[in-house]
């Protein structure tokens, strides 16, 4: 009896996880569950998870890593089997993908490939992220230390984050910090990495046009600035002297 429900839920595990690669990745569009199970990498790592994770419950944790380290070797992905990942997990092309051992995963979570859920130090107990449900993680993204990365959020490709992330904020950059994306809430598995906004890019901008603001007014003639008359404004004389500009005595007097 517990082996027929076993089965069945391992059945059902895989179902949702054929769902989500078919709901995610417009390569997989038309192609059947059987050729998504036999030819996707991401779902050969994610299948040897389950297996592995179940087995080093048991305390079978030999077994367990033999099973990631087979699996890291054929997909290029490592998970390692103490890992907890809800259902629906999506890892799309997956070459380069770390989850630590103290890693937890939600819901319908996607990961590009490149991405590390690693640790920080030799610090023992939880040392690496928390990922709720819906969150979508860019290629390249590292998040590392014991963060939570709130529900819906979206994580730009090579971004660094090592502080928490709110619910349904968009992080970008080195370090990570927070934007919002034209004031929406991105949710779900949105792969537009084209149009992030960079607070600080925008940043400099918007110095840059300031400056160049002020020295056209600063140069302007209207400015009731004194024009210079006879190299008074500190440019050379015909002599080869160059004059001080006019104006009060810095001294005083």
């Amino acid at each position: 009896m517990l082996g027929l429900r076993l089965i069945a839920r391992t059945g059902a595990e895989i179902r949702r996880d054929v769902a989500a690669v078919k709901a995610r990745d417009p390569a997989a569009q038309g192609v059947g569950t059987v050729q998504i199970v036999a030819s996707w990498p991401g779902m050969h790592a994610l299948l040897a998870h389950r297996v592995a994770h179940a087995l080093y419950g048991a305390g079978a944790r030999a077994a367990a890593r033999l099973i990631a380290a087979v699996a890291r070797s054929v997909t290029g992905i490592e998970i390692h089997p103490a890992a907890e990942i809800g259902d629906g997990f999506f890892v799309d092309h997956g070459m380069g993908v770390v989850v630590g051992e103290t890693a937890e995963i939600g819901d319908n979570v996607t990961l590009y490939q490149g991405v590390t859920l690693g640790g920080t130090g030799f610090a023992t107990g939880k040392r690496h992220p928390t990922v709720q449900d819906n969150v979508t993680i860019g290629s390249g993204a590292k998040l590392l230390g014991p963060i939570t990365v709130g529900h819906g959020a979206k994580i730009g490709a090579n971004t660094v984050v090592i502080h928490d992330v709110p619910p349904h904020a968009t992080v970008v950059g080195n370090p990570g910090h927070p934007v919002r994306v034209e004031g929406r809430r991105p949710e779900g598995p949105d792969a537009d990495w084209i149009h992030l906004p960079d607070p600080v890019a925008e940043a400099i901008k918007g110095l840059s046009s300031r400056i160049a603001t002020l020295e056209s007014t600063a140069h302007a003639p209207e400015n009731g600035g004194r024009r210079s008359v006879d190299g008074a404004d500190g440019s050379e004389q015909p002599d080869g002297r160059s004059n001080p500009a006019v104006g009060p005595s810095p001294a005083g007097g």
